[in-house]
């Protein structure tokens, strides 16, 4: 009897530690919420990412603000344009599952401090750590989730001058309107006058036809013109600019002659007969000049 009374109690004995390894520590509940080692306040923050498609407004000179209460954090961040529809705090695989709860867009106005005003959308993200990255997916007028990392850091003290662009931005947009003055494509004013071979983004669309990327961009005095093809042969025209271009080829996939400005959006259509009737269609092309090769 009594070595049965002292084989229960070895069981329930093992049963207590084997709960007890489950939790942090026996007794305690378990927090898998990270804090933050700040005080409650408002603070500007920088907030980077792994894309050069994905960034903040450059008005704000890739700073957001950071709101810390109760070792909580939020970092509202306006992004360059009304293109991502929804963040989520994760991976795009996740973002993808019944019951996600996706972050909304809030629609903010852009004071780039030259008089030029425009809107983007911003969102509020929870931040789990500082100077860590993290996973943050997005989703786009594509309709396509992307994985992506970002980090927040360098958090200061929030001053009122920061609402909108700070002065070292504001100075920075004044340069930059000042180059722009000087030529009509100031983004190709990196590469001199030549024939290169230059990765692009594709956006738009229902994803059954793409533009090929690298394309062909021809550089003459500053400007900038792609030999743009399309991987489908039933595209007759685009329209760039409100100028309609017809294909330079008659064979093959289409292909057309378009002036593009490296290192920013640029938004096209593309009409296609490939549907019972024609339709235009609208899509981005993004040129990035850091990957431009010689031909």
């Amino acid at each position: 009897m009594i070595h049965f009374i002292k084989k229960k109690y070895l069981y329930a004995a093992a049963a207590v530690l084997t709960l007890c390894l489950g939790l942090t520590a026996c007794g305690e509940k378990e927090d898998n919420t990270s804090k933050i080692d700040l005080a409650d306040g408002t603070y500007t923050a920088e907030f980077t990412t792994d894309s050069s498609m994905f960034h903040v407004n450059e008005a704000y000179d890739n700073k957001g603000t950071l709101t810390v209460k109760d070792g909580q954090a939020t970092i509202h961040v306006t992004l360059q344009s009304k293109k991502i529809l929804n963040l989520f705090p994760g991976t795009a695989e996740d973002a993808q599952k019944d019951g996600a709860q996706l972050l909304e867009p809030t629609t903010d106005t852009v004071d780039y401090g030259d008089g030029d005003i425009d809107e983007a959308y911003g969102f509020d993200v929870p931040v789990p750590a500082l100077d860590e990255e993290f996973d943050l997916a997005l989703i786009g007028n594509k309709g396509v989730w992307y994985d992506h990392k970002v980090k927040v850091s360098n958090p200061q003290p929030y001053e009122e001058s920061e609402t909108t662009a700070s002065a070292e931005t504001t100075e920075a947009a004044a340069d930059a309107s000042e180059a722009e003055a000087t030529t009509e494509a100031a983004s190709a004013e990196a590469l001199s006058d030549g024939t290169y071979m230059i990765s692009l983004d594709f956006e738009g669309g229902s994803g059954k036809a793409s533009i090929i990327s690298p394309a062909k961009v021809t550089i003459t005095n500053g400007e900038a013109i792609a030999t743009v093809e399309w991987s489908s042969p039933n595209y007759d025209y685009m329209i760039v600019n409100g100028e309609k271009y017809l294909p330079v080829n008659t064979e093959g996939n289409s292909v057309f002659e378009i002036p593009v400005v490296l290192d920013e959006p640029v938004d096209v259509i593309g009409d296609t007969v490939a549907m019972s009737k024609p339709h235009e269609i609208e899509y981005t092309l993004t040129f990035h000049s850091e990957t431009a090769t010689a031909e």
